[in-house]
């Protein structure tokens, strides 16, 4: 069989040689033979059919390990596999259109000329509840709902329990503060705070010291904290670890955080697709938390908030059972927090409820005033 020179491998296949020498090296497109003296590659024609469809794969974007697999698949499973990854691609897509609608919003409430937001005072009405699950002996979730305060924290280790319960606690003493003109730097500054009196409680524990550190490393307690503190038309949020916030707006269900867990940055780094991450043996390995041996490092932002908008904080107990779309289809369909939060942990029991499972759901509503009747 005459054989291909490299050069004319990739102008028949429309792959660079440049790609075509990754490729070899990463074992997705091997050459025939490569001459033992000077190393240069050449190909067979029958080997064509595989690069036109690398090529064809790498322009939908698809990445090198995903089109390794699908090039060993035959031709129906392979031709299943893409489908299922553009539906994952339009699904990312319109995931990424509703986060751009939500940044577009809240910039533009920052901006004098254009502000809409209302003068009228807000406040939360919200529900919380959490649900030892299924399959975990002991429930280490801790939920709170307060007047402006909302958090949940998911603990783990041999003192889970109470060093979720400590996290929250550490941010109770915000609820009684009612100054609605709170500057907005004093908003970030008292969750920054709160976040490093709970890390100063997990210290000051006796039984939170593990022999090792780091996350979610076997043998430590610590816990994650998400939480949402009101103050006018704002909101400040707080996290740390896994949990999760959300809010329900009429652009659709936007994730406010990122998990700080190994399987997140494997996501973000290409290497793993989100439907992959579930079954990851990983999947639990948080890269920050709330511990006594590591350093506190929360993310902390502001967010302006306005009446009808619907909020969601979650433990991975949730989010791990339940997709996005049932969390915006309950969201959006139940009637007040209370039946959000039950349904919620029902969906969560009826998927095998393999985690314990924490969640908050708050409408934010204009405050009522005392209205007079007449006479």
């Amino acid at each position: 069989m005459e054989l291909l020179t490299i050069g004319a491998f990739a102008r028949a296949s429309r792959l660079s040689p440049k790609a075509l020498r990754l490729y070899d090296e990463l074992g997705l497109l091997r050459p025939a033979r490569v001459d033992p003296h000077s190393g240069y590659r050449h190909y067979a024609p029958a080997q064509l059919e595989r690069a036109r469809l690398v090529a064809w794969l790498r322009r939908l974007g698809m990445p090198l390990a995903r089109i390794r697999e699908v090039c060993e698949l035959a031709p129906a499973a392979a031709a299943e596999a893409v489908a299922a990854y553009w539906a994952q691609v339009e699904a990312d897509t319109a995931a990424r259109r509703d986060l751009a609608a939500f940044l577009v919003d809240q910039l533009s409430r920052k901006d004098p000329t254009t502000m809409t937001a209302s003068s009228t005072p807000l406040t939360l009405r919200a529900a919380a509840r959490t649900d030892r699950g299924l399959v975990r002996p002991a429930n280490q979730d801790a939920a709170h709902a307060g007047h402006r305060l909302l958090a949940v924290a998911d603990g783990y280790g041999p003192d889970g329990a109470a060093a979720a319960t400590a996290a929250i606690d550490a941010l109770r003493h915000l609820d009684a503060d009612d100054r609605p003109d709170l500057p907005p730097a004093d908003l970030l500054a008292a969750l920054e705070e709160a976040a490093g009196r709970a890390h100063q409680a997990l210290r000051d524990a006796p039984a939170a010291a593990g022999p090792t550190g780091g996350g979610s490393t076997p043998g430590t307690t610590g816990t994650t904290l998400t939480a949402l503190l009101q103050r006018g038309g704002r909101l400040g949020l707080l996290h740390i670890g896994d949990s999760r916030a959300y809010v329900l707006r009429d652009t659709g269900l936007i994730r406010l955080t990122q998990d700080h867990s190994f399987v997140q940055s494997l996501i973000d780094e290409g290497r793993l697709t989100p439907e992959e991450a579930p079954a990851h043996p990983q999947r639990a390995l948080l890269l920050r938390s709330l511990d006594a041996t590591t350093d506190v490092a929360p993310d902390v932002t502001l967010l302006d908030v306005r009446p009808g908008e619907r909020y969601l904080l979650c433990t991975d107990g949730l989010t791990g059972v339940v997709p996005p779309e049932t969390l915006q289809q309950v969201l959006a369909t139940a009637a007040g927090p209370d039946e959000a939060v039950t349904e919620l942990i029902a969906l969560a029991r009826e998927a095998g409820a393999p985690d314990n499972v924490g969640c908050v759901v708050a409408d934010v509503r204009p405050e009522r005033t005392t209205e007079v009747a007449a006479a």
